[in-house]
């Protein structure tokens, strides 16, 4: 049995201040395959970004540990990419610049991992762009930039904190469908953190549902479509997306 690239393993975590403890995480446990895609849904301020931050290093479990390829976290060699709500692309940098920014800061900038990031521009249909400002790109195309950033690096681990959350919905339609598609040729291993059911279902292999806070694992849901070379758009009018729908539906409502 291949051994998963992600594993989570009875985590709980509290944010501690002055006027005393807030659980923010309890007991969450689940493992991640390479290559596969995970959506992650809850209710507002259950704890979903602050998993994703204890998955990318900035914050440790009070309890339990997180392994990436077997290893602890912290002495695991894998790369993670951080994809947040906002692109945060520096207007006084062209396109091709933010995109290398990333290889900059890390001291990877080497005729090799740069060729990779042209060849992302060029694939991702960029390249005509590369000489512009981010003021002069759609908020979609600033999303594909911000993408093709976290690219670069080559991570092993995808991270994305409700990525297109600014976009309107016609965008964020097409954005998440064009952003879903470069993971999946890209062969990346995914968690998606998102308030949108829709998107989760369109875009994931399982969805996780989370409880309200402190967050745990209130049921884990693979998703399967029947279609061959599903998208993300195209999963949206499969006949099974309703039913995925109104079994997660239930599952964030029970307690209302």
């Amino acid at each position: 049995m291949e051994q998963s690239l992600l594993e989570v393993k009875d985590v709980s975590y509290a944010y501690h201040t002055k006027s005393g403890e807030t659980p923010a995480l309890s007991h969450i446990s689940l493992a991640v395959s390479k290559g596969e895609f995970l959506a992650i849904v809850g209710p507002s301020g259950c704890g979903k970004s602050t998993f994703l931050d204890m998955l990318c290093g900035l914050l440790k479990p009070e309890i339990g540990e997180i392994l990436l390829n077997g290893n602890p976290l912290e002495f695991s060699a894998a790369k993670i990419g951080y994809m947040l709500q906002k692109d945060h692309l520096f207007e006084w940098r062209t396109i091709y610049s933010n995109v290398l920014l990333g290889l900059e800061i890390q001291k990877k900038k080497t005729p090799e991992t740069i060729r990779h990031a042209e060849e992302l521009l060029l694939s991702y249909g960029l390249d005509k762009f590369k000489d512009a400002r981010p003021s002069q790109l759609s908020g979609g195309m600033r999303q594909r930039a911000a993408l093709i950033r976290t690219l670069a690096l080559d991570p092993e681990l995808l991270l994305l904190d409700e990525p297109f959350s600014a976009l309107d919905y016609q965008t964020r339609l097409s954005v998440g469908d064009d952003i879903g598609k470069i993971i999946k040729k890209e062969r990346k291993t995914a968690i998606l953190v998102t308030h949108d059911i829709s998107e989760a279902i369109s875009m994931a292999d399982r969805v996780i549902v989370f409880s309200k806070r402190p967050a745990g694992v209130q049921k884990i849901i693979p998703v399967e479509f029947s279609m061959p070379d599903r998208t993300p758009m195209s999963s949206r009018s499969a006949p099974e997306f309703k039913n995925y729908f109104n079994e997660i539906w239930k599952e964030l409502n029970h307690d209302a």
